[in-house]
């Protein structure tokens, strides 16, 4: 995995509520729809989405797949493929995207695992560590993009709801910008 880019923790919570409410109006906008895959958010961002008036319209559902076996049954992610780079990883992240779209009759999918503390997860990851990745059909095909975060405050790891907030906003954020650049 490439080295995260550090973020602070307080720069995203506060924009979790504007992102979702952007995201749901371009969506709505397109006529599409999105479907998560959740585990250290565990559902919060699918709730940050549900949250705004319209939300119906363009919320496919969430796979909240919080451990690995719930990974594998949900999603059909292999066992050996959380066991060789462990849970909180851009491989495993972007099988969870591409399993989720895959499931679902979504234009895109979002994924998200990391650790949201206070313990770790017994590997070499920190707390604080996120691994994001969207996928969507284009023409057919199915592409991915994953991008890897490490959130802090200072010098300091935020508090458990603090990097999952961040973790919600930075899918939004991801979903946006992805979203944009695939203007029809």
């Amino acid at each position: 995995m490439n080295e995260p880019v550090i973020v602070s923790a307080s720069d995203f919570c506060e924009k979790t509520a504007d992102y979702a409410k952007e995201l749901v109006e371009l969506l709505t906008l397109r006529k599409e729809n999105l479907v998560l895959a959740e585990s250290c958010t565990a559902g919060l961002a699918a709730d940050c989405i549900a949250g705004i008036p319209g939300a119906s319209a363009v919320l496919w559902g969430s796979f909240v797949s919080y451990t690995a076996d719930a990974k594998a049954k949900m999603l059909g992610i292999p066992l050996e493929l959380i066991e060789k780079h462990g849970a909180v990883s851009i491989p495993v992240a972007i099988a969870m995207a591409e399993a989720a779209l895959m499931e679902s009759s979504a234009s895109w999918s979002c994924s998200v695992s990391g650790l949201a503390g206070p313990g770790g997860d017994g590997s070499d990851k920190p707390v604080g560590s996120l691994c994001i990745a969207i996928a969507c059909k284009n023409s057919g095909n199915l592409s991915s993009e994953s991008f890897s975060y490490l959130v802090r405050e200072g010098n300091m790891v935020p508090q458990r709801n603090e990097i999952r907030l961040a973790a919600a906003a930075l899918i939004f954020e991801h979903i946006l910008k992805k979203i944009m650049q695939n203007e029809k």
